[in-house]
Parts: structure tokens; sequence; C-alpha cells
């Protein structure tokens, strides 16, 4: 069983009884009820469009690898499947508008159940349980925090000034309930909204979430008489904040999360994390995975050319090991990469079509899984995206240059007599051990 269901919360209905009666901001009387539900109405009211949006379903003709290939490797993705379906559900909620909305006011996707969905897929995929990660549990305990600040002594008293709300706010949950930041660089579980509800430890993107689900459930009940919206922090240790949003000065605007961006920055940063091939800090994702197949021995044969010309000792070393920890499926240390949470990751920004180069590093990925055809397919429509603009930095030349040599490299693999007929992808998985 996962440990994420082990720590699951109850899930028992709200009662009304809890909390007396009592005059919010404004002088509205209030009772606390279950908040998704209302949410959900108010959602409906503002109007995703359904659909129509910028990142609805995959790309024409373009396939996503990861469930099939477990499939056909003989691993359950029951579970995984019904997460990502659900993550889709939301994203499909994204339109032009909503999309480049503030978190504390989006009425598009909901973003904490997608985040939930995003880690009941990660869980799904790298533990033995048959039992799939409660997302409802977890949405239950996120509303009743979220009723819990608009109850008996959390919430200021009527016409309380927006600073004094957020004091309120900034005690209720930092304090009273003692949420704190870490770093996902130290601790993964910081970026899992269903680990940060349990431990009251998360990243700033998690902290803002939550900052925002209470934000948002205080104005369905009409207890905000204000414009309010979120600091999202860029430092090491800032927490977020709200402020009056009539206050807000130009320098803000970098500090104010949207929707759309919330969601790409939670992928990008599971996709770092559990990136294979770190090799080199200094370089981007993409060009530590290509330099890997170009310096050291791929994945799944000897298709490379052994040419390492002027490559450090240290590169060679670098390399060699990345191969060697693919191959035998070294999943106990994030730093050393999960090529599962990595590829779901990929996926998953590629759904929301937030940039074309996600379909270049998901190519990337694919070439050293031993999926070529689908490889190939990737790089053609990223190049195809990207016709017309031509590099303009150092860096966009050797991503350029690399981009054409693994396109270069795929294409002589495909053309081998015979490749077809063999069965490289679906070894992938079977060769590498499980991730327990």
């Amino acid at each position: 069983m996962s440990c994420a269901a082990l720590c699951a919360p109850s899930s028992s209905p709200c009662r009304r009884s809890s909390c007396p009666p009592r005059l919010g901001v404004g002088g509205r009387r209030w009772r606390p009820s279950c908040v998704r539900p209302a949410r959900a109405a108010a959602e409906e009211g503002g109007g995703a469009g359904g659909g129509g949006g910028e990142g609805e379903g995959e790309l024409p003709g373009l396939r996503m690898v990861l469930h099939d290939s477990l499939d056909a490797a003989g691993v359950a993705t029951a579970h995984a499947r019904s997460a990502r379906e659900g993550f889709a559900a939301q994203v499909a909620r994204l339109t032009t508008v909503n999309a480049a909305t503030s978190i504390a006011i989006s009425r598009g996707p909901d973003l904490a159940r997608a985040a939930l969905c995003v880690a009941a897929e990660d869980d799904s995929l790298v533990s033995h349980s048959s039992v799939p990660l409660p997302v409802e549990s977890f949405v239950s305990r996120l509303d009743d925090l979220s009723a819990g600040f608009c109850c008996g002594r959390n919430f200021p008293h009527s016409g309380a000034s927006p600073e004094a709300f957020f004091d309120y706010l900034d005690r209720y949950l930092y304090v009273h309930k003692g949420f704190r930041r870490t770093s996902e660089v130290a601790d993964v579980r910081a970026m899992y909204l269903h680990s940060v509800l349990t431990h009251r430890s998360g990243s700033a993107l998690m902290l803002s979430l939550i900052y925002s689900e209470v934000l948002k459930t205080v104005r369905i009940y009409g207890l905000l008489d204000f414009s309010a919206e979120i600091f999202f922090p860029h430092d090491l240790n800032g927490l977020p904040r709200g402020y009056d949003k009539h206050k807000s000065k130009l320098g803000d605007e970098p500090h104010i999360m949207t929707s759309k961006s919330f969601l790409v920055e939670i992928l990008k940063t599971l996709k770092g994390t559990f990136w294979p091939f770190q090799s080199n800090q200094s370089r981007n994702l993409f060009l530590n995975a290509v330099s890997a197949n170009h310096h050291g021995p791929g994945t799944l044969g000897d298709h490379q050319a052994r040419s390492h010309g002027n490559i450090s000792a240290i590169e060679m070393a670098a390399a060699k090991a990345a191969h060697h920890r693919l191959m035998r499926g070294v999943w106990t240390n994030v730093r050393f990469g999960d090529m599962r949470r990595a590829l779901a990751a990929c996926e998953r920004l590629i759904l929301l079509r937030h940039d074309p180069r996600e379909l270049r590093d998901y190519a990337a990925l694919l070439y050293h899984c031993g999926y070529y055809e689908d490889c190939l397919q990737y790089l053609t429509s990223y190049q195809n995206d990207m016709a017309g603009k031509s590099p303009s930095t150092p860096l966009e030349i050797l991503e350029d240059e690399a981009v054409n040599t693994l396109r270069a490299r795929v294409s002589l693999i495909l053309a081998e007599d015979g490749w077809s007929s063999r069965r490289p992808a679906t070894n992938y998985w079977t060769k590498n051990s499980e991730p327990w």
C-alpha cells in the first residue's frame, strides 16, 4: 500500500453545528458547509467555456507513450490512467482568459484537484499499491481547512481592514495550522499537495495553492468585500501572503501566479527533479540528455557511434553512470532521476501546450527508452512549430544543433534493416528493476 494511502484523511461531511453562525466581512451571516460543491457551482457560472482552451488533449498525430509502454511490459496502469484523465479534464477548462487569471480569483480549472491528480499519477507509477491515492479525501481535507478559517476566532471581526484580514489569515495558516516552507530540492514531497496537507510542509507553489483555496472559499461565501491578490515569493525563504489588489505596485506583477503558470511551474519542477541526466548543471536538461546519448553507450543497444572526440574523462564517467543507473533502475534517490515520473511530467506539459520545446525534451527521453519512431515524430513536430524562427543566442544555436544531431541519429537507427521487427522499447521497463 502506498504511503499516500496510509496517511489519507477521513472524508467526513462538514458539520454545520461545528461552528456557530457569525458575521463576516461585510456583515453577512454565514454558516460553514461543504465548500467544493458551492465552489463548483460558482465556477460553472463563470464558465470555462466547455473547451476551446489552449491545452486540450493530445496533439494530432502524436501519442503519449508512457502508459502504453508500461502496459506492454506488464505493469498495471489503471490508476495512473484515471489520474491522467482527471488532470486532462481540468486542463480542458483552461481558456485564453482564465489561463491568465490569478490563482486568487481563477474560475477555470480546479487547481487543487489538478495538483492532486498529478500526485495520484506519480504515486501509482512508483508504488506497489493496488489502491489509488484518495484524491476526494484530500479534497475534503482542503475544504475543511478552508472552512475552518471562517469559524470562531480565526476570522476577523466585521469591518476589519484588508491588512487585518490578511494578518488573521497568515496567522491561521502559518502559526495555528503550522504550515511552513520547504525546498523541493531537499524533499520532493514538498511538490505534492497531499503530502503538504499531511505534513504541513511544502514548496512556495503548494503553499500558494492552499492560500488561494482559502481565499476563494471566503469569496464564495460573500465574506470578502475587497479585491485580494497573492504575492508569490521568488526567494528561497519567503511565504505566500495576501494583499489588497487596489494597493498593488508595478513591481508586484512578476509575483502574481496565474492558473496556467501555476500548473506549468509544478510540472517543470517535477520534470527537472526527476530528469535522468543531470551531469552538467550549467546546461539545460535537453542538452544533458543528448550529450548522454552522444558520449556514452545507449540504453538499448549499440546504435550510436563511439567517437568521443575531446570529451573529458569526467563527462565520460558521468554519461556511463547515467547509463548504469537507467539500466538497473536506481529509483531510491530523486537526484539520480526517475524515467517514469520524468516522462509523466513531460506528457502533462505537452497537454498544456505551453512551449514547443516540451516536444523536443520529451523526444530526448523517448530516444533513451527506445521509442525511436515516436521520438522522430515529436522532433518533426517541434521543428515544424519552430519553422521560421532562427536561433539568436549561443544556447539556442547549441540546442538547434543538438536537435539536428538527434534527428539524424534516430533516422539512421530506423533505416537499419530489420529494426522494425525488434521490440526494444517494450524491453526497456523489463530490463530495469521496478522502482521499489
